[in-house]
C-alpha cells in the first residue's frame, strides 16, 4: 500500500483522496511541510494556481517542495497543478515551482462555459477510451526534448511526463475512471 499525498491548501483535493482510497491506498491531505516527509508521491490538484502558489509561499512549503521533487519525489499536477510545475507560463511572468521543462498557457480553452469532456484512448495509460474533463484548462505550448508526450487532444499537448513528474491539463479525479491514478501510483513504486 502506498501513501499518496494530495496538496490540500485549495482546489479539488478531496476527489483525488477518494480515488486513492478506492484503489486501496492511503491518502494524506498535505497542509504542512513535515507531511512531505512520509509520502510515496504527491498530487497537486486542480483549483486556482495563483492562490495555490501564494499559499505554498505563505505556508513556507515552496522551497521544501521543490527540493523534494528535485530529489525524486513522484509528483502529478492536474490542471492548476500543471501550471504550478511549469518552468514557464505563456504570456505571464508568474511561475511557481519551475521544476518541469514545459511552457503552459493558462485557461487555454477559455472560460468555465467552454469546459468540455473528451473520451480518448491514452497510450500507456488505458487501452479503452477514458473521459478527459477540461475545465478552464491549460495546455502545453512548448516542451524540451527530455519531456515525454503522453497525449494530445486536437493537436494540443495535454499530458506529459518528465522523470518523476506527471502533468495533465484535465481532471481525472472528476470521473469514476482510475486509469491515471493507477498510472501515477505505479510511478511511485
Amino acid at each position: 500500500m502506498k501513501k499518496i499525498g494530495v496538496l490540500a491548501l485549495q482546489g479539488a483535493f478531496i476527489e483525488h483522496v477518494n480515488l486513492i482510497h478506492k484503489l486501496g491506498h492511503e491518502a494524506i491531505e498535505v497542509r504542512k511541510v513535515k507531511q512531505l516527509e512520509d509520502i510515496d508521491g504527491l498530487i497537486l490538484p486542480g483549483g486556482e494556481s495563483t492562490a495555490m502558489g501564494k499559499l505554498l509561499g505563505d505556508f513556507e512549503m515552496k522551497v521544501p517542495l521543490v527540493n523534494k521533487i528535485q530529489s525524486g519525489l513522484p509528483v502529478w499536477g492536474t490542471c492548476a497543478g500543471m501550471i504550478l510545475l511549469a518552468d514557464e507560463l505563456d504570456e505571464d511572468d508568474t511561475s511557481h515551482l519551475k521544476v518541469m521543462d514545459i511552457k503552459v498557457r493558462r485557461n487555454a480553452y477559455g472560460r468555465q462555459l467552454d469546459s468540455f469532456v473528451s473520451k480518448e484512448v491514452v497510450q500507456g495509460v488505458s487501452e479503452d477510451p477514458i473521459p478527459l474533463v477540461f475545465i478552464r484548462a491549460p495546455y502545453i505550448v512548448s516542451m524540451k526534448d527530455n519531456v515525454e508526450l503522453i497525449h494530445k487532444v486536437n493537436d494540443d499537448v495535454v499530458a506529459v511526463r518528465q522523470d518523476n513528474m506527471l502533468a495533465t491539463s484535465f481532471h481525472p479525479e472528476l470521473t469514476d475512471n482510475t486509469s491515471f491514478h493507477e498510472y501515477f501510483i505505479n510511478m511511485c513504486s
